[in-house]
């Protein structure tokens, strides 16, 4: 058999070797991607993100392999603290998501994991874009509703020690009225803004699933909020009070409730609301 004839049939076993190497490659990203879940799901984090770290590098098309790398790498980060070796552990496994999301705008996993990673290390105005970002895809989304209105509290609540700190006082949960009615003002217009919009956002998590017991209890909490900024209107500031009252009530009740009816069944890895497997 002459040169140019055996060029053919190296050419076509070529092509085969490929195909078989590459099969090979994917069972075995497949083999570390169930490795690294039984990891994850025994807490051993950092044997996990070492199984899916080796299936991207066998299959880097295998589906979800980089939404459980992110998530497990997440599990290493302190909820808020913001040193730099979190905020950098933090921002791998954003990029890690990053990824996913140029190759599925809008996959809603990992909108959500990239927008609690930043919540975890407090850059609180990241965190609501991407939770607005989850809404733009889905605008149903009670979740990431409730975040918004979770971070426009723990805003508000922030500006409201601020100001208390100085004038001698702690926050009472019931309006401070005793605060100078010249700080009150200042603090009005501080927190107007995400008092009203953080109470938008928890309605809207609750008409989109009415046993949200969560977000009543932060429905409680913003209203006491709202109580701060009445500024000596005596009979709004009971009204406000009043009104966290029946929110905290109505949270009890309905989590009593779901307690009772809650029925976890078995089943395979799933992704939580913030895009973490369980």
């Amino acid at each position: 058999m002459n040169r140019s004839a055996r060029l053919p049939i190296l050419a076509a076993s070529l092509v085969v070797m490929a195909l078989t190497f590459t099969g090979c490659n994917r069972l075995a990203a497949r083999d570390q991607l169930n490795k690294g879940v039984e990891a994850y799901k025994a807490g051993k984090y950092e044997a996990a993100i070492t199984h899916f770290q080796t299936a991207i590098q066998d299959d880097p098309s295998l589906p979800m392999a980089k939404n459980y790398l992110a998530t497990a790498l997440s599990q290493n980060i302190v909820p808020g603290l913001d040193t730099p070796d979190n905020v950098k552990m933090a921002n791998q496994a954003i990029d890690i998501y990053k990824q996913v999301l140029q190759q599925d705008p809008n996959d809603i996993n990992s909108m959500k994991g990239i927008a609690s990673l930043y919540f975890n290390i407090k850059k609180l105005d990241d965190a609501k874009q991407w939770q607005e970002k989850v809404l733009a895809v889905d605008p149903k989304d009670p979740e990431a509703a409730y975040t918004v209105g979770v971070i426009d509290w723990t805003e508000a609540r922030e500006n409201a020690l601020k100001v208390l700190a100085p004038a001698g006082m702690t926050d009472d949960g019931l309006g401070n009225a005793k605060l100078p009615k010249k700080e009150c003002l200042a603090l009005q217009q501080q927190n107007a803004p995400l008092v009203a919009e953080g109470t938008k956002y928890l309605n809207m998590a609750i008409e989109n699933r009415p046993d949200y017991d969560d977000a009543m209890a932060y429905m409680n909490l913003i209203y006491r909020r709202k109580a701060d900024l009445d500024c000596g209107d005596e009979a709004a500031r009971k009204a406000d009070v009043a009104t966290a009252d029946s929110w905290r009530d109505k949270a009890m009740g309905t989590r009593k409730a779901n307690e009772a009816k809650k029925n976890q069944g078995p089943g395979g890895i799933v992704m939580d609301s913030n895009g973490n497997m369980k």
